[in-house]
């Protein structure tokens, strides 16, 4: 046993030293970075890969260019990514739930997402709002909670789909509001949103970007944030921890990723330079306007959110028993 892993304990060990040896040549980036999303053009992944593309660019000194691959809810790219050189020239952006979720609902993967990328950046997260109809008799919390007792199997709550993060959001405000809700799937929020604003359903999990509009013509109002502290564009909504619910908080963040085995040199660069793109003012007032808030922090401490939501969600996936149709 020791004759084989000397060998790659010692080639590891200098594969290390030499992408570091390399870093310090400036031989990182010699040539165009591939940012890879996972949506459509035009969704807040996207629009959040362009701004990182953007700043990387400026930071590095080397093309950013984002390549958007849809496609398998996001299957497509992360399969692409994984396969990809561990060089540093190919990154991925996505929504955290495409790769803590998916183990637990999908069987048939290709790869495995916490161990065939490498995390290098909390980019941004998106804190989810509860959101009810104007017509729901229920302006707090605690009212839509009475509600929800006093007509048990008759609030519906609508969803991006089955697995989606308005429905795992949804699913864990109800266990610790200790109510049951009916789930109503739709293909994507925008469908659900309709149906909620005509009261066909009595409330929604989404991002202040998406409900904003919404809340502002007065067709649906915020009864709590799934957050730690309240949003900016939201200062007199309460917290779930101040409306009652401490248990529910749900924040769908978006990460830089890379292929498993890119030198740790290679992340502690791009991380850095990424933590300089959200700490410039314009960028930050960019993130607040499409209902982002900037996150930043290490590698390390993005690792944990990565492991420790991957541990969150699979116990409320299967205690809940959540399966796709």
């Amino acid at each position: 046993m020791r004759t084989h892993r000397i060998p790659s304990v010692a080639a590891a060990f200098l594969f290390g030293f030499f992408a570091t040896l390399a870093l310090a040549q400036g031989a990182y980036p010699n040539r165009t970075i591939r940012l890879i999303v996972d949506t459509s053009p035009g969704g807040i992944t996207d629009l959040l890969g362009r701004l990182s593309a953007e700043g990387l660019a400026r930071k590095l000194g080397q093309p950013v260019v984002v390549e958007n691959k849809p496609g398998a809810s996001g299957n497509v790219a992360i399969d692409f990514v994984v396969r990809s050189p561990a060089d540093g020239h190919t990154l991925m952006i996505c929504a955290g739930g495409n790769l803590v979720v998916k183990p637990f609902l999908e069987h048939a993967l290709s790869f495995d997402p916490m161990n065939d990328l490498v995390p290098v950046f909390n980019v941004a997260e998106a804190p989810h709002i509860l959101v009810v109809p104007a017509s729901l008799p229920a302006a707090t919390v605690a009212e839509f909670i009475a509600y929800a007792k006093a007509n048990p199997g008759q609030v519906y709550y609508g969803s991006a789909g089955v697995g989606s993060p308005p429905h795992l959001s949804l699913e864990l405000f109800a266990r610790h509001a200790g109510v049951k809700l009916v789930h109503v799937p739709y293909k994507g929020v925008g469908n659900a949103l309709p149906d909620m604003i005509s009261g066909r359903v009595q409330a929604m999990s989404i991002s202040f970007g998406s409900a904003r509009p919404h809340l502002r013509s007065g067709q649906i109002k915020a009864l709590a944030a799934g957050a730690k502290h309240r949003l900016a564009g939201l200062p007199g909504v309460p917290t779930s921890a101040e409306a009652g619910v401490p248990g529910w908080e749900m924040s769908a963040w978006f990460g830089i990723f890379a292929p498993k085995e890119t030198p740790p040199a290679i992340l502690r660069l791009l991380n850095e330079r990424m933590q300089e793109v959200i700490d410039d003012p314009k960028t930050r007032q960019r993130l607040f306007e499409i209902g982002a808030e900037p996150v930043g922090g290490s590698v390390d401490s993005f690792s944990e959110r990565f492991r420790s939501d991957y541990r969150m969600w699979g116990q409320v996936i299967n205690e809940s028993g959540i399966k796709l149709e």
